[in-house]
């Protein structure tokens, strides 16, 4: 599966409307997303806690939210439009739940909420990078799939260690970053069940090492990239070839 990484950011503003539609025209099968709550209790796409002026989201109503300009001209969506707009151009989308910290102000639950109201549970991935994000997820909704984000250089290694935290989390993948995807990963997931799903997979080399590896899903900023890398046409042609390290 070959995911847009907050949609096609090099053609439109990262985590908006355009951008996933862009990574759709490309010819990829969805989109990954950022899920921040406002004040007044709306769940927006938007990846920072603050916006570019420097504004907490969470000090701030969906309103003032969705009336910011972002460069290249983006809006913040809220996240039930995103996944209407996903399921009428069958898009699967991973929803990365951004948090911090052990204490919630219910965005777990309201995200799970949204996922149903929208018909999308069967289409959908919730990620975190905090384990009681991941906790709150699967208290709510036990079929839902989780996965779960991390990055050894920033991890504790006893937090990863032979995969214990995602089987106590009960996660259906792990979301490592691709530097962090060796042969013992993969033989480790395969035995536990889980899928690997790795980001942020920029340069068409280490795309194709990851997909000689069996990984399940390539999260990336340019489509062109992970399409070249599965051998699959891109569609459209609004970017060249990038190879960024």
């Amino acid at each position: 599966m070959l995911l847009g990484h907050r949609g096609s950011p090099n053609i439109a503003r990262e985590n908006t409307l355009p951008s996933f539609q862009a990574a759709m025209d490309a010819g990829l099968d969805g989109v990954e997303l950022d899920v921040q709550r406002t004040f007044d209790g709306v769940l927006v796409v938007h990846h920072d806690f603050h916006l570019p002026d420097g504004r907490l989201i969470a000090a701030l109503n969906a309103k003032e939210v969705e009336a910011a300009i972002l460069p290249m001209n983006g809006r913040t969506p809220r996240l039930t439009d995103v996944l209407e707009w996903a399921k009428s151009v069958n898009a699967f989308v991973n929803v990365e739940i951004k948090s911090s910290g052990l204490s919630s102000d219910n965005r777990e639950l309201e995200t799970v909420k949204c996922i149903a109201a929208t018909g999308m549970r069967s289409n959908v991935i919730v990620s975190s990078f905090n384990p009681a994000s991941l906790a709150r997820v699967r208290f709510a909704d036990s079929g839902l799939e989780t996965g779960l984000l991390y990055e050894n250089r920033t991890e504790p290694k006893w937090l990863l260690e032979n995969g214990w935290s995602a089987v106590l989390l009960g996660v259906k993948a792990l979301h490592p970053y691709h530097a962090d995807v060796t042969p013992e990963l993969m033989r480790r997931a395969k035995k536990r069940g889980w899928k690997v799903n790795t980001w942020t997979v920029n340069d068409l080399e280490i795309a194709q090492d990851m997909i000689a590896l069996g990984v399940n899903a390539l999260i990336g900023n340019f489509p062109e990239v992970l399409l070249i890398a599965a051998g699959r046409t891109l569609k459209t042609h609004n970017s060249s070839l990038q190879n960024p390290s």
